[in-house]
């Protein structure tokens, strides 16, 4: 790093000279960024938000068939309501937008408000929080949880169902039936270190592991001497599958997350036990998506979600992307 103060900024700044054809800020500051040549007329725009540190969470879904616009916070820090109303007002291309973000509570508070502000010069403003994971709240207090990289499903799908055009009642359907139908759980090795801080935010012993934590280090289920990664992935897979009714002969889509410091050589192992544990409960993988794509700067660890499949979903899920993060062809 060069000054730590600058981390974000610099980040940012890279990032626009990396892709100037697909992005660009808003006003000239680096507090937002959208498609570029936004807003597209007559669609329904998209918009995320939330701190740095998750790349490709959450900047890294705009561009096409998925988001138009990211407004960005400093490290694990919210963005503010006047950007996000800033970035509403870029993207909104006469049928209103639609913010998709994660279930924390600053992220609420100034999401809240900048829709608010945006009702008053009349854009239509519609929410979806991600709250897919399984182990910050009990089953049946899932509006308590917290959004995790299964917020990934809903950008992507809401995406594509926005791309076609459709209406904003639409399209925010589909975003909640997405979301109603994801689950994730994940487990941290070694914690991550703040740029200004310099030091973990919060300890895990060598040696040791903490099921269920969240991507900021929020307590998880279970802390313990680490285990063989088949054990681990055992452990998560029976509290996601007890949790949403994955019933034999269904299909899933199944996105095996680095949270930063994880090798894909490792991902694949743990794709390896999760697919063998669907494959004898007689559930099958529509598609894999394996690497980082919801990270917690250089923490050690994974998490495994599982989006539960209907022909709808497939349909809007199998349809391409392209941003400067993530890229899908026609599946």
């Amino acid at each position: 790093m060069n000054n730590p103060k600058n981390f974000v900024d610099e980040m940012i700044d890279g990032i626009l000279a990396a892709h100037p054809d697909q992005l660009e800020c808003i006003n000239n500051k680096f507090s937002g960024l959208i498609v570029k040549g936004s807003p597209k007329n007559n669609k329904v725009g998209l918009l995320t938000g939330g701190g740095s540190g998750h790349l490709p969470l959450f900047l890294g879904y705009v561009g096409k068939g998925m988001l138009d616009g990211c407004a960005i916070g400093n490290i694990f820090a919210s963005p503010s309501a006047k950007t996000m109303l800033e970035l509403t007002k870029a993207v909104n291309g006469g049928k209103g937008v639609i913010y998709i973000y994660g279930n924390y509570g600053g992220d609420v508070i100034n999401f809240n408000m900048a829709a608010e502000m945006a009702d008053m010069e009349g854009i239509i403003v519609e929410q979806i929080l991600g709250n897919d994971d399984v182990a910050s709240a009990p089953k049946g207090s899932e509006a308590n949880r917290r959004g995790v990289a299964g917020i990934f499903f809903i950008y992507k799908i809401a995406g594509a169902c926005a791309e076609e055009m459709a209406s904003i009642e639409e399209v925010k359907r589909i975003a909640e039936k997405t979301k109603d139908n994801v689950r994730t759980m994940g487990v941290g090795l070694y914690p991550c270190i703040l740029p200004e801080v310099g030091k973990p935010t919060f300890e895990i012993d060598e040696g040791d592991m903490e099921i269920g934590i969240g991507i900021h280090g929020e307590p998880g289920i279970m802390k313990g001497i680490l285990k063989p990664v088949d054990e681990i992935v055992e452990e998560i897979m029976e509290k996601i599958l007890a949790d949403l009714p994955f019933n034999p002969g269904t299909e899933v889509a199944v996105l095996i997350n680095g949270l930063g410091a994880t090798p894909k050589e490792e991902l694949y192992i743990i794709y390896r036990k999760v697919h063998q544990i669907l494959k004898s409960n007689a559930i099958n993988v529509y598609y894999p998506y394996l690497g980082e794509f919801a990270t917690s700067l250089e923490m050690a660890g994974m998490s495994i979600s599982l989006l539960n499949l209907d022909d709808e979903l497939k349909y809007f899920l199998s349809k391409p992307a392209y941003t400067p993060f993530f890229s899908q062809l026609q599946l």
